[in-house]
């Protein structure tokens, strides 16, 4: 019997401006197709042109008539970070989501990026913060929602605030952790911060659960010559229908999050399978280490001062 697909209704974007990090491939870019085919404008900042290009060319031809086009976006650069901001800011169109969806995972030895961070913190949080930071004058008046994509890695571990950028002894995994707990964090201020000072804008997590995207597929830019083992397993295993989800499903719950009317903010939304692996998208328990306020209001600051950029200024 051919597998069941999960699926979802995507509410009509007609006039709404969507920005879309990490929409290029896998994932993102499913989401920016889903996103263009329910009406949106979809904005894609990438960082390799002809990627961007290619994408483009597939969302055309599954979305005739589509309102997509690209922006430069290098997210291991705050100076690049800086300068889409100053882009969309001069264009002056509100936006209305934001899906803080591109991200590294695991390179297999210590990387940094221009700005000297480690890479997986310094391109999945500190760019993605500085993004929203630049951005939330427009965020402000879409009355946006932000949907930052974490892992079930953030269901564990912790901030390594003695070694932020994993200087003294890297470990991929745990420091992927940390970017995506980071990430979280800062995504769930955000939300508090919007009610607090009453920017109008919602913000809520998702997290694709497991699925053979190419995250640990072959990454020769990040130092990863072939895709790993664990990718091989991965791809076996969503193929046979067993457990995990697929590159489509994948992104679902990032979907829903940034689109639904029943989505809410300041939650997580993820799979619903066993295990939250895999299948249809549902609201899901915060994470742990999720759930401390104190640790997300250092983040957020500790953030700022990192990227050297406010919100008090925005």
């Amino acid at each position: 019997m051919p597998r069941r697909r999960p699926d979802i209704t995507v509410p009509d974007l007609t006039g709404r401006r969507a920005v879309l990090t990490g929409g290029s491939d896998g994932v993102g870019l499913g989401l920016a197709t889903r996103l263009a085919a329910a009406g949106a404008e979809v904005i894609l900042p990438v960082r390799n042109p002809r990627k961007g290009e290619a994408a483009l060319a597939r969302i055309h031809a599954q979305v005739p008539g589509a309102h997509v086009s690209l922006r430069e976006l290098d997210l291991s650069s705050l100076a690049s970070v800086a300068a889409l901001g100053k882009t969309l800011r001069g264009e002056d169109r509100p936006i209305h989501i934001l899906i803080n969806n591109a991200g590294v995972m695991t390179p297999p030895d210590r990387q940094t990026t221009a700005d000297g961070f480690e890479l997986q913190f310094g391109t999945n949080h500190v760019g993605h913060f500085a993004l929203v930071t630049h951005l939330l004058p427009l965020l402000r008046a879409g009355k946006a929602r932000v949907t930052s994509q974490v892992s079930v890695a953030a269901a564990r571990g912790a901030i390594n605030w003695p070694d932020l950028n994993w200087e003294r002894a890297y470990d991929g995994r745990r420091a992927y952790g940390q970017s995506k707990i980071a990430l979280g964090l800062f995504g769930l201020e955000l939300d508090r911060r919007s009610l607090a000072h009453r920017w109008g804008i919602t913000s809520n997590l998702s997290h694709p659960g497991v699925a053979p995207t190419n995250l640990l597929a072959a990454r020769p830019e990040v130092g990863r010559a072939r895709e790993t083992p664990g990718r091989r397993l991965i791809g076996a295993l969503s193929a046979r229908g067993i457990l995990l989800g697929t590159a489509d499903s994948a992104g679902l719950p990032a979907l829903h999050a940034a689109t639904s009317p029943d989505a809410e903010r300041g939650r997580l939304y993820g799979p619903s399978g066993p295990g939250h692996l895999g299948g249809p998208p549902a609201e899901q328990k915060l994470y742990t280490p999720l759930r401390n306020t104190d640790e997300a209001k250092r983040i957020w600051e500790t953030s700022e001062e990192l990227a050297k950029v406010s919100a008090a200024n925005a």
